[in-house]
């Protein structure tokens, strides 16, 4: 019955795979909620919604559920969610930052810390890894948006800090204030974005071993799977041929 092992196989991935496209659909609107609220619900006026919004589109959320979670910020039932970042150390010393939304502190901070000594990390105090990252904003664009030259004019012309270009596809970087105005310039120039955001930008690496990739990836899975957490950045490298077999 291998065809069915198969079959079975490729539906639990699947399964995965819409499992992770839901939550992800859920942790973008939550952001849309807090930037309108936080701010004016049209994201014209509103840098950090557009932003969102943005990142929202490019990662294929229905319209729809984007107007909701606009609208959600401006009804009474809206949740009051608090942004809390929490840093910790994983496997094998890597750092990692966990930036999370939620409306019940205690209980967040409980799984958080819960996960990171399940998996072989342990959570340490605000700035005991933050240290080591840059805040930065991020643009992304696929290698079809132009060569490395022309992008890099476009880079300049937006005034951004600095650009990397690979076979797949181009990262440009800016400061986190500048991202708003930057991603707007570029996207005139080059076209709609892969992906706009703000990320923590780590200034050295720990190289991983297949073991060390295995145990940190699980702990990143099981943080990423809490409904409270929006997102995990570690400064960790993997070579190619260890990612093959991941």
């Amino acid at each position: 019955m291998a065809g069915h092992s198969k079959w079975a196989n490729i539906q639990h991935r699947k399964g995965r795979q819409d499992k992770l496209r839901s939550k992800l659909f859920s942790k973008l609107a939550k952001e849309i909620t807090v930037a309108a609220k936080m701010g004016d619900p049209d994201p014209d006026k509103n840098p950090r919604l557009r932003l969102a919004v943005k990142e929202a589109k490019s990662s294929s959320v229905p319209k729809d559920v984007i107007e909701r979670a606009i609208k959600k910020s401006q009804g009474g039932d809206a949740e009051n969610y608090e942004e809390i970042r929490y840093e910790g150390y994983g496997p094998n010393g890597v750092a990692v930052i966990v930036e999370a939304m939620t409306d019940n502190r205690n209980r967040t901070a409980s799984n958080v810390r819960s996960t990171f000594s399940k998996n072989g990390g342990n959570l340490g105090e605000t700035g005991s890894v933050s240290f080591m990252f840059d805040r930065k904003g991020q643009v992304s664009y696929p290698a079809s948006a132009g060569d490395a030259d022309s992008v890099m004019m476009a880079a300049i012309e937006a005034r951004a800090e600095d650009v990397e270009s690979s076979k797949d596809g181009h990262i440009i970087w800016c400061a986190d204030t500048d991202l708003s105005d930057v991603s707007t310039i570029l996207e005139n120039q080059l076209g709609e974005s892969e992906s706009t955001k703000l990320v923590w930008r780590p200034q050295t690496t720990t190289p991983l071993d297949l073991e060390g990739a295995q145990k940190l990836m699980k702990l990143i899975d099981a943080l990423e799977d809490d409904d409270d957490v929006q997102n995990v950045t570690a400064n960790f490298e993997i070579p190619d041929e260890i990612m093959d077999q991941l």
